[in-house]
């Protein structure tokens, strides 16, 4: 089973999703920044990675929040752990995707998301809820 960290980053009430590029496995789907762990790649070095690759963004503070298996066409199989990404350096510019766009989590649900996302929206639903609530 492949192994994949996908990363959570808020700002302002708002989550950046990414959009697949056109072309690509699952085009024009959003998704969460990440990606797949390479052999011996703790899951936080791979999301530093990925970020820094895919969105231009280095120094991020990561917190482990969830993980799940999701299956998708083809049997393909892949444990997902999301991270909450407290805190980054650099603005997120699109390195690697069709679009990036900042969205609230409410909006999340009218995209056309990645199937392995969707589960965790109503976690993230909640958290963003806890961190406005903090202020």
């Amino acid at each position: 089973m492949q192994q994949v960290v996908v990363g959570i980053l808020i700002r302002d009430g708002k989550v950046l999703v990414c959009q697949r590029r056109r072309g690509s496995c699952y085009q024009l789907h959003w998704e969460f920044p990440g990606g797949k762990l390479e052999i011996g790649e703790p899951f936080h070095q791979t999301l530093e990675r990925e970020l820094r690759e895919e969105l231009g963004v280095t120094g991020v503070r990561l917190e482990k929040s969830y993980t799940m298996t999701t299956s998708y066409s083809g049997n393909s199989k892949f444990n997902v752990t999301f991270c909450f990404v407290r805190s980054f350096e650099g603005t997120p510019m699109n390195k690697a995707f069709e679009a990036i766009r900042w969205v609230t989590p409410s909006e999340l649900r009218g995209l056309d998301m990645l199937e392995g996302n969707k589960p965790f929206i109503d976690s993230l639903l909640h958290e963003v809820d806890r961190e406005q609530n903090r202020f």
